[in-house]
């Protein structure tokens, strides 16, 4: 399945449109992830254990989107917009959605 953040696909026509498709996955970090978090802040550098988590609940609410998309029949995903929150009491979950407009595809002779 195409997904692209643009609202047209190179080299095809959209011949249909079968409305907003959407994904969203909500993540606990764990104590450990933020106890070695703080400490990279305090200190400097990249916390690793985060962008594994950052990756991994993108990676799931696009699979979730395409999925619906495939469910309605589409060829491709347009239009895409992902967003990031974070929840609970001291931002302890990790929100990640994924929207965007489920559409068929022709390929442009």
């Amino acid at each position: 399945m195409i997904v692209t953040t643009t609202p047209t696909v190179d080299g095809y026509r959209i011949t249909g449109y079968y409305g907003i498709v959407f994904g969203e996955v909500v993540n606990g970090v764990n104590f450990i992830r933020d106890f070695t978090a703080g400490i990279r802040n305090f200190v400097g550098g990249r916390s690793g254990g985060y962008e594994e988590e950052l990756t991994k609940a993108r990676d799931e609410a696009l699979a979730e989107m395409e999925r619906r998309a495939a469910e309605k029949g589409a060829h491709a995903i347009v239009g895409v917009d992902i967003d990031y929150e974070t929840l609970g009491e001291g931002g302890s979950m990790l929100m990640v959605s994924a929207t965007g407009t489920a559409v068929t595809l022709e390929k442009i002779s």
